[in-house]
């Protein structure tokens, strides 16, 4: 090498065109080696990368060419998430076309990912608004309602009256539409569902076998499908009407003081109908938050119906609530309140003067304690009748067994999961494959008709879904009697898009949606990396799909995922100023740092520092990837990527950090440049001690990355660069330069390249294509040892010994050493405490 520093504007291109060149990252199904699937959850085409998408990719990019170097066949895909409302948003602010933003979005996303050099297989690239990916969606879901786990039935929603469309639970953000702000109203509509229920109970055996996934996300998905057992019981009515209610802990069933209803429950509404306070209770009901999760912050609020309920064992009348923290699609709509056990009874209780009485407690003697909070711990029965001095466990099964021996309840299992609706009042969608015929009902799209596809001239103009009010479109014939017949207008919730993409990947045959057998060579995915936010939902979802395709005879195994990592945000404080009373933010890039402060480069006026948070677009903290690979190149911005954070924690972007891994890329290069430097005769040398080293990291950095810890894996490069660094010329040291080329290929590809092309003792085709470097076994294993030496048991010196060295020769070494002979200062020597290969403490 001639050059000083290393050039990535040109070596950056040159490399990313020969790698395209030559197919090296494409995947061969026919290949004979072993497969090696990896796989980051695919992006949604928002219009650009950011440095969570660099890092996310960055990690899994590492671990393919590594396997590649491994000798296995890599599949490692990328497509797009191209569905949903932000294009349709985009449509209505901008009077652009869904399908036209979306397009020029994932143009300037794939340029700025190839700028990056991930070893992808752009050949089996897709969007799932492509109607070819569609279309076999739409294939695949009348294949699951032949058999039975698609149904349509009437549902309540949330119900956004200025967007048009059905509000997810977690989009109704204190009552209000999550993007109009509009009040939130509840609907009944007919509505599409996946019989996800069907699996509950194989999904949660399942978490058991997925030894490779956090424990955070197996907990959470358990939690979601929340099996529970309890008792099933009524309560009668002083009205005449009887109110099932579930409760999962029958053994406080005497300390039972009120019961509640949700605001949509059958009571409820019957109260209401009479009750104009009542029915105002209920509409404030509506207007507060649609989550468990909000509801158990919330203000407990409630509403005495003026009905009682009879306590089954007692006989007490216990006052009847509509409250608006019980829920109509959690259990039964309806709960028996113990307060004295249960937080969320507890803080109702107290607002509403019911009863608060102690039926666990420690032990006998303390169920006359008064109470000041809700105690929740295990304990025995007290002040509970027959069943006094039992414990939780033998009371659950007495009160289950009486309920039962007397017809009016029973022991049962209640799932919080739900069945999965999945109709999206919008049109920027998969097309529901149904058509509505007056005379034979709802019936399927033949399959030779599709893909059902979205038509081109749409109007957004006028809010609401598009389908529903185009001229044409929907208009169609029966497939069974012929007649003029509707098709439905309802599209796919896009979290079915990302349910099966992993499937398409790996097997894109024309006509079906995958092979059977292709599919086999590669599934399961053998690493998913993603975000915790995707920890339910998306997940959860993909399990049940591949259940499902499985119960249908259309794949030969359940979990699609073998190994899960979950990688922590790239984050970056934020820079404001508050205009004309509202908060506006800055990019990064429009600031000056100034010591503690910072500046509007624009104007040179302070503007406020905020917080360290994730990278978010609405913050504008965002760090534009094209700017850093311009300034410093990919393989800085992919060593900054991997480096310092543990890849699970956030990583705090930082302009520093950058630099200082752009000076790095300049030491290696300057480092390739010296094989065979030293002049005569310099590679004929040996350092063993630097051969030592240079397996030892091989080894190392090798399970590194397979553990995915990468920023340990780095860490090792520096020590071994610095090793060489110090090292006196000769064949071991221009080995070692040779390996390092190798260990850094997978993390730093472009500088990789360059060097093994100029390199003595490489340059034969391509780094991505050369094998991971050999281990001598026999090196792994130190042969000399650092020995602590100590004086009255404080630290004097350290010493390098043979391994294994005697008793008697420690001894010798430590007595030789000056600054321990200053130490003892002429004393006598009591005694010499020798632990082999570790320490020798000299006792005067």
């Amino acid at each position: 090498m001639t050059d000083t520093r290393f050039d990535p504007s040109q070596a950056d291109a040159r490399w990313q065109r020969a790698w395209e060149e030559a197919g090296t990252f494409h995947a061969d199904s026919n290949s004979a080696k072993p497969k090696s699937y990896v796989l980051e959850m695919f992006p949604y085409p928002s219009g650009r990368i950011h440095m969570g998408h660099v890092r996310n990719y960055t990690m899994g990019d590492v671990l393919a060419r590594y396997k590649k170097m491994r000798g296995y066949e890599v599949l490692h895909p990328m497509g797009w998430d191209a569905f949903g409302m932000p294009a349709e948003n985009a449509a209505m602010e901008k009077g652009v076309h869904p399908g036209g933003w979306t397009r020029e979005n994932i143009a300037n996303m794939k340029s700025q990912l190839k700028r990056i050099g991930f070893a992808l297989d752009w050949s089996r690239e897709f969007a799932t608004c492509d109607p070819e990916y569609y279309g076999h969606e739409q294939a695949l879901f009348l294949d699951l309602y032949e058999a039975g786990l698609v149904y349509r039935r009437q549902s309540e929603v949330n119900w956004d009256p200025v967007d048009m469309t059905v509000l997810a639970n977690e989009q109704v953000i204190d009552g209000k539409g999550w993007r109009s702000g509009a009040e939130v109203e509840k609907r009944k509509l007919d509505q599409w569902f996946l019989k996800i229920t069907d699996f509950a109970e194989d999904l949660l055996d399942g978490l058991g076998a997925l030894d490779n996934w956090p424990e955070k996300v197996r907990l959470m998905q358990e939690n979601w499908i929340g099996k529970s057992t309890g008792l099933e019981f009524s309560f009668d009515l002083s009205n005449g009407d009887r109110v099932p209610v579930y409760s999962t802990r029958p053994d406080t069933i005497f300390g039972a003081s009120f019961v509640a209803v949700a605001a949509d429950h059958p009571v409820a509404q019957g109260v209401a109908a009479g009750n104009p306070d009542a029915a105002a209770f209920i509409e404030l009901c509506k207007r507060g938050g649609t989550t468990a999760a909000e509801l158990e912050t919330a203000e407990k609020l409630g509403f005495d119906t003026g009905i009682t309920a009879r306590h089954p064992f007692t006989g007490a009348p216990l006052p009847v609530f509509i409250a608006n923290f019980v829920l109509m699609d959690y259990g039964t709509g309806a709960i028996m309140g113990v307060p004295g056990h249960d937080e969320r009874d507890f803080e109702f209780a107290t607002k509403y003067g019911c009863p608060i009485l102690r039926v666990i407690a420690a032990s006998a003697e303390a169920a006359g304690d008064p109470m000041s909070e809700a105690e929740t711990g295990d304990g025995i029965c007290v002040n509970s009748d027959f069943l006094d001095g039992m414990s939780v466990e033998e009371a659950k099964a007495a009160v289950n067994a009486r309920a039962e021996a007397e017809g009016w309840g029973k022991g049962t299992t209640v799932w919080r999961l739900r069945d999965w609706g999945v109709s999206r009042q919008r049109y920027w969608g998969t097309p529901i494959p149904f058509i509505h015929c007056g005379t034979c009902g709802v019936v399927p799209v033949p399959k030779d008709q599709l893909p059902v596809t979205l038509p081109e001239d749409v109007d957004f103009k006028t809010p609401g879904n598009p389908l529903l009010r185009h001229p044409t479109w929907k208009h169609t014939t029966c497939p069974n009697c012929g007649a003029a017949a509707e098709r439905e207008t309802d599209t796919l919730d896009t979290f079915v898009d990302s349910s099966w993409y992993f499937l398409r990947f790996a097997s894109q045959p024309a006509d079906k949606p995958f092979d059977r057998d292709e599919v086999a060579k590669w599934l399961p995915v053998e690493q998913y990396i993603g975000g915790i936010e995707h920890a339910i939902l998306h997940l959860l979802y993909a399990r049940f799909w591949t259940r499902a395709l499985q119960h249908i005879g259309q794949l030969d195994f359940a979990e699609p995922f073998a190994s899960l990592f979950t990688q922590g945000m790239v984050t970056h404080e934020t820079y404001s100023r508050v205009v004309d009373g509202r908060t506006v933010y800055f990019l990064p890039e429009e600031v000056e740092r100034t010591g503690n402060g910072a500046t509007l480069k624009q104007d040179g006026q302070p503007v406020e520092i905020g917080r360290v948070i994730k990278m978010s677009k609405s913050k504008k903290n965002t760090v534009d990837p094209d700017n850093i690979i311009d300034t410093y190149g990919a393989d800085a911005a992919r060593w900054f990527m991997l480096s310092d954070s543990p890849p699970e924690r956030d990583l705090p972007w930082s302009e520093a950090g950058i630099e200082g891994c752009w000076r790095f890329v300049q030491r290696l290069w300057r480092l390739f440049g010296q094989v065979g430097a030293g002049g005569a005769g310099a590679d004929a040398g040996e350092d063993k001690a630097l051969d030592r080293k240079t397996h030892q990291t091989v080894a190392a950095v090798a399970q590194d990355i397979e553990a995915l810890g990468f920023n340990k894996a780095v860490a090792r490069i520096y020590e071994l660069t610095a090793a060489i660094e110090k090292a006196a010329p000769s064949a071991s040291r221009s080995n070692a330069i040779v390996t390092l080329v190798h260990l850094v290929a997978p993390m730093m590809p472009h500088l990789a390249e360059e060097a093994w092309s100029t390199v003595g003792g490489g340059g034969e085709g391509l780094i991505a294509d050369a094998a991971w470097p050999e281990v001598d076994p026999a090196l792994l294993v130190d042969d000399q040892v650092t020995i602590a030496v100590q004086h009255m048991g404080k630290l004097r010196d350290t010493l390098t010994a043979p391994k294994g060295a005697s008793k008697e020769d420690l001894e010798a070494m430590a007595l030789a050493s000056e600054k321990v002979q200053r130490s003892i200062d002429g004393a006598a020597i009591r005694k010499v405490i020798v632990v082999p290969d570790r320490l020798v403490n000299i006792v005067t």
